[in-house]
């Protein structure tokens, strides 16, 4: 079992899974920072993935040809002064793998069971070596099944489509609201019905409705959950 390693590292995991847009990356990294904990940005990861398939020119509609050429893509993450770099092939693709297309571009890769085989099999790596927060969509119910904490972050789609258009506006790009609410809608679909480790709230999870919080207090509340772990 992989939580038997991880007890013999004696590793705090928490999983932080959600829909697109729920806030799960800011607030896991913040939490992560004043927690001392490793932050893994899974969603990072598949849109390096994303962004690999774009270059390439790959039929996002295609698993086969997805499947054909995620051997090729080599994705890593590494920390400088703090800050956490992902890698693809390489090189530092922190700047380029933000955008709608490559955001899109992730979700369809992400259905794909060998992109998430690959997937799995690093992040689960660096779970057993440090304690982490990690975030994603599948980590409670697939990743780290056995997380010592497991938060459900949510929003509603209204809410998520105000803070992508906003920050897409802060960005100098270009934005409609009601083309970013169909977009979440349809990713929130994908991600919930894939047959490969799709969107679930597990059982055990602690659902927190960020629709109407700031920041600052989805964080202090999971904060305070974690200060149970140890």
């Amino acid at each position: 079992m992989f939580r038997g390693f991880t007890e013999e590292k004696n590793m705090i995991n928490i999983a932080i899974d959600g829909p697109a847009g729920a806030g799960k990356s800011t607030i896991a990294k913040k939490a992560a920072a004043d927690l001392g904990y490793v932050y893994v940005d899974t969603g990072a990861m598949f849109r390096a993935i994303g962004l690999y398939m774009v270059r390439k020119g790959t039929n996002l509609e295609d698993p086969a040809e997805i499947a054909l050429n995620a051997g090729g893509a080599d994705v890593d993450i590494e920390y400088k002064d703090g800050e956490q770099c992902v890698l693809l092939n390489g090189e530092n693709v922190n700047g380029l793998i933000r955008t709608e297309e490559i955001s899109d571009a992730a979700s369809r890769v992400a259905v794909v069971p060998e992109v998430r085989k690959k997937m799995l099999e690093l992040q689960r790596n660096i779970a057993s070596k440090h304690d982490v927060i990690m975030d994603g969509r599948d980590i409670g119910s697939a990743v780290l099944p056995d997380a010592d904490l497991k938060i459900f972050l949510t929003a509603s789609v209204d809410v998520r489509a105000e803070r992508r258009y906003r920050e897409n506006i802060a960005k100098g790009m270009e934005a409609d609201i009601e083309e970013i609410k169909q977009d979440i809608r349809e990713r929130d679909e994908r991600d919930m019905t894939r047959s490969e480790a799709p969107l679930v709230k597990v059982d055990d999870a602690i659902e927190i409705d960020s629709s109407y919080m700031t920041i600052e207090q989805v964080v202090e509340k999971i904060e305070e959950l974690a200060g149970n772990l140890k």
